[in-house]
């Protein structure tokens, strides 16, 4: 005599545990590939605050007169002191981090000396950076990269 169905039970739970399986496999997949995504836009923030920094520098260094940096970041793409403007950063790029042109300022005397994003986010990097960029290391959030076309900063204000 046969039984019916005491073997499809075993089959419906072979197909749960193979569900269950994909799910956490899938979950892993993701989370894998959010901290890639994360480390990627961290290369991109270094990229693109590094270009901030030299463009500071780059105003501060070809100032007529008085050394000076800017008021605006707008200044640091078309710089009207001189007879033709002087481009020394091509546009305002956005924040890898926020997806957005809104930066954090740092000033000194009313200029800017400074750049860091408005991002709260932990960075996934946290040591190896290259010298210039040491302070960046063990920082709460991304808003402590704070990208200086100035080497030494007395009192500045976030």
């Amino acid at each position: 005599m046969k039984r019916i169905g005491f073997e499809g039970g075993f089959t419906y739970l072979g197909v749960l545990f193979a569900v269950v399986l994909l799910g956490v496999a899938l979950a892993a997949t993701g989370e894998v590939w959010h901290t890639s995504l994360r480390r990627e836009k961290e290369k991109e923030l270094l990229f693109v605050g590094s270009q901030f920094r030299q463009a500071l520098q780059s105003y501060y260094q070809k100032s007529p007169g008085a050394k000076e940096y800017p008021q605006r970041l707008e200044d640091l793409v078309r710089d009207n002191r001189f007879p033709f403007p002087v481009h020394h950063l091509r546009r305002i790029y956005q924040d890898p981090m926020t997806l957005n042109t809104d930066w954090g300022l740092l000033r000194l005397e009313g200029r800017i000396v400074g750049v860091y994003s408005l991002s709260r986010d932990r960075p996934v990097k946290q040591g190896g950076f290259s010298p210039e960029y040491k302070a960046f290391e063990q920082q709460e959030s991304y808003a402590g990269w704070v990208f200086l076309g100035v080497e030494n900063v007395p009192a500045v204000q976030k």
